[in-house]
C-alpha cells in the first residue's frame, strides 16, 4: 500500500469528494492521481493502492467516496475486489479503469452488472489524437457525477420530501400510429438498463430496434455479444450498407455514428466517424436525426440512464414529426442526465421506471 494523502474526518459530510486509486502500475497510480488533482475544488485523492486485497483494507476505515479500480492486478484482482469493495458501509462509488482488450471489455461488463457504476477506458501509447484529453474530461465527469449523487452528504438532498413544491413534468400524447422502429439511447449504466427493456420485448421483435450506447471499440461488441445471449434478440454491431430487418438489434459500434437511410427502396445502414457529437461517437443525435424522415410518426425513442443531454436535439425533431419518446425516471437511472434532459425538455410520452419502461415499449410495439 502507498501511504495515503492526509484524511479529512468522515464525519464531515460536506467538500471534496474523496478519491482512491487502485492500479499495480506506479505511472498509471500517478496519471490519475494527477488528472483528479485537476480538479482540487472538488475532488482529491486520498488514498492510493496497489492491488485489490490493499484497496479493500484501506476502504474500510469508511471515508472513500469514489474508487478508480483497475482490473487486472497481482494479490487480488479488480472483479474479485468490487464485491468486497461494494460490502463496505458506508458503500462507495466503484469506476472501472481497463485496457481496451476484448478480455477487460468483457471483465468491464460483468463489473456493470456486479454493481460498478461505470468504466473508464485507459489511454495508451497508440490512443489517437486527444485520447489522453478526452480521457481526463470523461474521467473527472464520472467521478464528480456518480460520486456527487451517490455519497452520502448528497443522498438527504435527493430524498423525495426535498422535492416537494418542484412542478410536476409535462408529458405529451403518444402517436396513434403503430411503431415501425424502436431506437434506443443510452450511456452510464446503460448496459444493465437495455438487458432489462430487451428481456421485455419477446424475440424476435415485429420491427428492427436501433441502440446508441456510449462505448467504445471491443466493448461495443462484447455488449452485442452479452445482450444477445441473454435477451434472445439478434443483436450485434451494426455493420456497413447492411440492409434493416424486422427482428433485428444493430448496436453502433464503438467510434461510429450509426445511422440509416433510404436505398432503393430499403433502408440502410450507415456508418461514418463525423466529428463528435456531445463529446461522443457513438452519439445518439445522429441517429435520431437519420431514422425521423424514414419512420417519421411511427418512431417510438427510449432514452435510457446517462450523463449530459445526448439523444435532446434528436428526440426534439423526432415529436416534431408525430414520434414518440420515452424516458427512463430519474429513480432507478444511475445518472439522470440524458433522461432527465428530455424529460424536463417536455417531449416525453412517458417517464417510467426501468422496470416498467420495457413492457410499455412491449406494449406498443405488439399492438
Amino acid at each position: 500500500m502507498i501511504p495515503a494523502a492526509p484524511i479529512k474526518s468522515p464525519s464531515v459530510p460536506a467538500g471534496r469528494l474523496r478519491v482512491m486509486v487502485v492500479d499495480d502500475s506506479t505511472v498509471m497510480r500517478a496519471m490519475l492521481a494527477r488528472v483528479v488533482g485537476e480538479d482540487p475544488s472538488s475532488m482529491e485523492v486520498v488514498a492510493q493502492a496497489v492491488n485489490g486485497q490493499a484497496a479493500v483494507e484501506r476502504a474500510r476505515k469508511g471515508d472513500i467516496d469514489v474508487i478508480v479500480l483497475d482490473i487486472e492486478m497481482p494479490v487480488m484482482d479488480g472483479l474479485t475486489a468490487l464485491p468486497l469493495l461494494l460490502a463496505i458501509v458506508p458503500r462507495p462509488v466503484v469506476i472501472m479503469a481497463s485496457t481496451l482488450t476484448t478480455r477487460n471489455a468483457d471483465i468491464s461488463l460483468k463489473a456493470l452488472a456486479a454493481g460498478a457504476k461505470d468504466y473508464v477506458p485507459k489511454p495508451s501509447s497508440v490512443t489517437p489524437g486527444g485520447g489522453l484529453q478526452d480521457f481526463k474530461r470523461e474521467l473527472l465527469e464520472k467521478i464528480r457525477t456518480l460520486g456527487n449523487r451517490y455519497r452520502r452528504a448528497v443522498r438527504p438532498q435527493q430524498d423525495p420530501a426535498s422535492k416537494a413544491g418542484v412542478p410536476p413534468l409535462k408529458l405529451r400524447p403518444p402517436s396513434m400510429a403503430r411503431p415501425g422502429a424502436v431506437a434506443i439511447g443510452s450511456s452510464t449504466g446503460g448496459p444493465t438498463a437495455l438487458m432489462h427493456v430487451l428481456k421485455a420485448i419477446a424475440a424476435p421483435a415485429p420491427v428492427p430496434i436501433f441502440i446508441t450506447q456510449h462505448m467504445p471499440p471491443t466493448f461495443t461488441r462484447m455488449l452485442a455479444e452479452n445482450l444477445q445471449r441473454e435477451t434472445k434478440h439478434v443483436c450485434a454491431e451494426a455493420i456497413e450498407g447492411e440492409v434493416v430487418s424486422a427482428g433485428r438489434v444493430y448496436l453502433a459500434p464503438g467510434d461510429y455514428h450509426m445511422c440509416v437511410e433510404l436505398s432503393g427502396g430499403k433502408s440502410v445502414i450507415r456508418l461514418n466517424q463525423n466529428e463528435r457529437e456531445n463529446f461522443c461517437r457513438p452519439s445518439v443525435d445522429p441517429m435520431l436525426r437519420s431514422l425521423v424522415p424514414i419512420y417519421t410518426r411511427g418512431l417510438l425513442v427510449a432514452i435510457l440512464t446517462g450523463m449530459g443531454q445526448d439523444g435532446l436535439i434528436g428526440c426534439e425533431k423526432v415529436v416534431a414529426n408525430g414520434g414518440t419518446v420515452f424516458a427512463q425516471d430519474e429513480e432507478s437511472s444511475v445518472v439522470w442526465g440524458m433522461p432527465g434532459a428530455v424529460a424536463k425538455a417536455g417531449v416525453c410520452a412517458s417517464i417510467a421506471p426501468l422496470q416498467k419502461l420495457g413492457p410499455e415499449i412491449a406494449r406498443l410495439v405488439g399492438r
